[in-house]
């Protein structure tokens, strides 16, 4: 089996780690892992590395990511989405245009998030959604996190309650459950996600996705290299520079910024991906 990324449009209903279990058993190895999970109610964009790919997954988790969201004002419940119990309502029926856009002007840009209680985070070692399952009140701080884009494309209104569909563009560990929850607290009429589909990580988008069904008819693996160009800044290198990266040393930094930048050999052949520090390029992860 080559080495790779596979494009999963993720069905509703798997989990990201019941994908992977899948596509174990299509490419036939263990070493298949993704980049960014999704929960079981989303679908769309998931990133899977076959072999090799998968050292290029931590580099990958870190991209921009962009989803359309359902958020249902009028209700909270205590997962911030549709899998969880209803826990509170407020009427949503008073709340105007000029209103939301406020709110959702205040979740755009550089902003502070506390994770769902019911997420993967860790604290003192253990998981947040396993303490909260098990009774356990637990403590999340919030992080920084970028939302550059939240833009409303509907507005659909059913008595005491208002279904807001939108696109979001964000950074690396922005929950949409989150901006849901927190849209609804500061219109004080409580707020949850209601459908997320993941259009696009990094430059994959759905338009390279394939359906579970079809890769099981077909199984297709996007190529380390290819992977690679459509992903960071390409470096081709000279032989001798080639034969220098192979085996771990250091380049001169070609000013193409800080990285990951994949370095490739006169034949076209992955090399590393690397990193500029100062005049140096440090390899980051070396692939032959």
């Amino acid at each position: 089996m080559n080495s790779g990324l596979v494009v999963v449009d993720k069905p509703a209903g798997w989990t990201s780690h019941d994908v992977v279990a899948k596509l174990r058993r299509l490419a036939g190895t263990r070493r298949v892992g993704h980049a960014g999970t999704l929960d079981p109610m989303a679908t769309g964009v998931l990133v899977i590395g076959v072999d090799k790919a998968t050292r290029l997954l931590g580099h990958l988790a870190l991209t921009e990511k962009v989803y359309d969201a359902t958020i249902r004002l009028g209700q909270s419940t205590d997962t911030d989405d549709a899998e969880g119990e209803i826990v509170a309502s407020g009427s949503a029926g008073a709340v105007g245009d000029d209103a939301l856009r406020e709110g959702i002007a205040a979740l755009t840009g550089e902003i502070q998030q506390v994770p769902p209680q019911v997420s993967a985070i860790k604290v003192d070692g253990k998981r947040a959604y396993k303490m909260a399952r098990a009774g356990e009140e637990v403590a999340l701080r919030a992080r920084p996190v970028t939302v550059r884009e939240f833009a409303v494309s509907d507005v659909r209104r059913h008595g005491d309650l208002v279904d807001v569909d939108a696109s979001i563009t964000c950074s690396s560990g922005t929950y949409i459950r989150s901006l849901a929850r927190d849209l609804g607290r500061s219109l004080g009429t409580g707020g949850h996600l209601t459908a997320l589909r993941r259009t696009r990580v990094g430059p994959y988008g759905l338009g390279m996705a394939r359906t579970v069904e079809r890769l099981t008819e077909e199984f297709e693996v996007l190529p380390m290299g290819e992977a690679v160009s459509v992903a960071f800044p390409r470096r081709d290198v000279s032989p001798d520079d080639a034969r220098r990266i192979a085996h771990g040393g250091r380049l001169p930094a070609a000013g193409l910024g800080p990285g990951p930048i994949g370095v490739f050999a006169p034949d076209g052949t992955l090399l590393a991906l690397v990193e500029e520090t100062g005049s140096v390029a440090k390899p980051l992860a070396v692939f032959v």
